[in-house]
This record gives C-alpha cells, sequence and structure tokens, in this order.
C-alpha cells in the first residue's frame, strides 16, 4: 500500500513527543523552551561545526569553566582561547567565536542580538549556525538544515535525485514540518533523529517515531538516501623538517600565511617538493584529509643552531605541547 505524503503538523507533533521521552541529554541543552543563557549556545554551536557531539562534549566543559561568561571569553588572548580549544581541529572556529565574544561585548555591551542579520554579521556565523543559534537560543522558527536534516528529509519523501539538485526541495519541505510554536525543541529533535534513529548506515526504522510517514522505510535504496556526489580529493606531496639545534631544542614558527592553520605554531613545511635539500630524510611520512586535499607529508632532519626562517623560535621538546599545534603537526610529532 502506498503510504500517505506526511502531514506536516501533526509529523512534527510526533517528533516533539518523542523527544521529550527520548531526546539526548546534553551539557548545552534545555528542554521545553529556548535556553536560559544564549552563550552557552553560541560556544556550542561554534564547536558543533563539522565535530561530533560525542567529541565535543568534555571540550564544551573544560572551556566554559575556564569562559564561564561571554566576558571572559572576550578579554582572554589569543593564546589563552587557542589553549583551551587545543585537539578540537578547525581553529578558525575558535578565532571566529573569539572575535564574535569581543564584538558583542564591545559593540553591543554584552547584550546578544536577536535579529537574523545582525546575527549574521557577527564571525564566522553562516546560515546554518544562525537559523540553529536564533532556534535554541530565542525560540525563533528558525529553520535548521544540517546533514541530519537533509538526510532525514530526503527519506521522509523518497528524494532521490542528488542533494545539489535538491536543496530548494529540501529547504521547503523543511519550512513546511518546523514547528513555529516549540522552535527549540524542533531544532533539537530533528537533529537528535539524524544522530539516534535515522543514522547513514543501520537506521533504527523500526523505533522511528516517523515510521508511517516515512516514504522511503522498506525501500533497497534505503541507505543509500541522500543521494551525493562523489568528488575526488587533489593529492599533495611535501615535506616538513624537524630542526633541532646542539641542545635538542626543535625550531617552530607562528603561521602567518592567511588559511585554516593561520596563527597556529608549527614546524617549517610545504605541500610540494623539499626546501633544504641537505635534510636527512628520516623514511616516515604523515597524511592528513584537509576538505578537498590529501596531504602526504616526508618528515626530514635538520641539524641547526640558527633559525633558519624568519619569525621562528627554538622550543624545548617538552614545552612543544604548550603551543597550539594542529592536527597536522601534532601527527608529525606522534609520527617522528
Amino acid at each position: 500500500m502506498r503510504k500517505k505524503m506526511p502531514n506536516s503538523q501533526k509529523t512534527s507533533q510526533k517528533l516533539l513527543a518523542w523527544y521529550q521521552e527520548y531526546g539526548r541529554d546534553l551539557p548545552w541543552r534545555v528542554k521545553g523552551g529556548a535556553h536560559p543563557n544564549p552563550y552557552v549556545i553560541l560556544v556550542s554551536e561554534f564547536m558543533l561545526q563539522q565535530t561530533t557531539v560525542k567529541t565535543v562534549i568534555p571540550y564544551f566543559k573544560r572551556f566554559m569553566e575556564r569562559f564561564p561568561t561571554i566576558e571572559t571569553l572576550a578579554k582572554a588572548t589569543e593564546e589563552e582561547v587557542y589553549a583551551m580549544w587545543q585537539g578540537l581541529g578547525y581553529y578558525t572556529r575558535a578565532r571566529s567565536l573569539h572575535t564574535t565574544a569581543q564584538i558583542i561585548v564591545n559593540e553591543y555591551a554584552g547584550k546578544f542580538p536577536q535579529n537574523k542579520a545582525e546575527v549574521m554579521k557577527l564571525k564566522g556565523i553562516g546560515a546554518y549556525t544562525v537559523a540553529s543559534f536564533l532556534a535554541l537560543a530565542y525560540n525563533q522558527p528558525e529553520t535548521v538544515i544540517d546533514g541530519n536534516v537533509m538526510r532525514i528529509i530526503c527519506r521522509l519523501y523518497h528524494i532521490t535525485r542528488p542533494l545539489d539538485e535538491v536543496k530548494e526541495v529540501i529547504q521547503e519541505k523543511a519550512e513546511q514540518l518546523t514547528d513555529k510554536e516549540y522552535a527549540a525543541d524542533y531544532a533539537s529533535a530533528i537533529m537528535d533523529l539524524g544522530a539516534m534513529i535515522c543514522t547513514p548506515k543501520k537506521p533504527q526504522c523500526l523505533i522511528c517515531p516517523l515510521q508511517e510517514e516515512c516514504q522511503s522505510k522498506d525501500k533497497k535504496d534505503l541507505e543509500q538516501i541522500p543521494i551525493r556526489r562523489k568528488m575526488s580529493k587533489k593529492e599533495k606531496e611535501g615535506s616538513v623538517y624537524l630542526i633541532q639545534n646542539d641542545q635538542g631544542n626543535y625550531l617552530l614558527r607562528k603561521r602567518t600565511e592567511p588559511g585554516l592553520l593561520t596563527r597556529l605554531y608549527e614546524f617549517p613545511w610545504q605541500d610540494e617538493g623539499k626546501i633544504w635539500e641537505e635534510a636527512e630524510d628520516t623514511g616516515k611520512a604523515v597524511t592528513h584529509i584537509f576538505t578537498h586535499i590529501k596531504l602526504t607529508l616526508r618528515i626530514y632532519k635538520i641539524k641547526s643552531n640558527k633559525p633558519l626562517i624568519a619569525n621562528s623560535f627554538f622550543v624545548s621538546k617538552e614545552a612543544l605541547t604548550e603551543y597550539p599545534l594542529s592536527t597536522l603537526m601534532k601527527k608529525v610529532i606522534n609520527k617522528a
């Protein structure tokens, strides 16, 4: 029998009822409306960008203990913020969060803007984050669309065209389902459904609150939905250099070039070829995946008592971890 198309209001009510009973208890979450402290939502939203909930939880708790208010974060130095962020990766998020805190304190007297256009002016906040922030912090009827939501919508309506072709359709149907009265709970509910039930592989359809409405349930292509076009990653091979002086200290530099790794500390490296031909090859290498690039760096050693590049300095092996290092550089340390 062909299933009826989902009724938006009834579907939302089912999802909200399921969430009240089974939704996750998270350190940045309250049930029954907006969170009373928008700062909590701001920090969690930045941390959750491209990072799983399980990974974020301990970092969030530690970060909030160190910076319990927007004012304490705004007053902190960049180095202090990096130190508490170290290990989460994507350090541009830490910089943007720090800058946003300073903007809110200095330009808004510590009061969070609630207008969508004003929130969008803050650093590091895009369409997804602004919708999530306004829904969770102020219960505004914003439609939150992330990977979980896209998967649920595509399966619910059995949308089998590639995602890049159906963004407007997903937006329209997601907006229809968004509960206007309980926007905060609805945003949390649909994300929990994607994380707990409607998972990419082996979705738990038999306990899904929307199984009666789902157009994809029991279909062979369920796990293939949504359809994503595969993008090939460009491969690069470069070199990284462990430069030691006679005391056994290592040469570090603070990266100033714009990009994901700017203002982090690193060993000298480049993504193509070698810098110093006389460097000794250790026979070891590390591989790191960026968004569209697979980077492999061969590890070389050099003995020198002089900094070989500008803006560099020697650091003892024990002190290396005191500096905010990228995941790539941590891989180099572990490998070498």
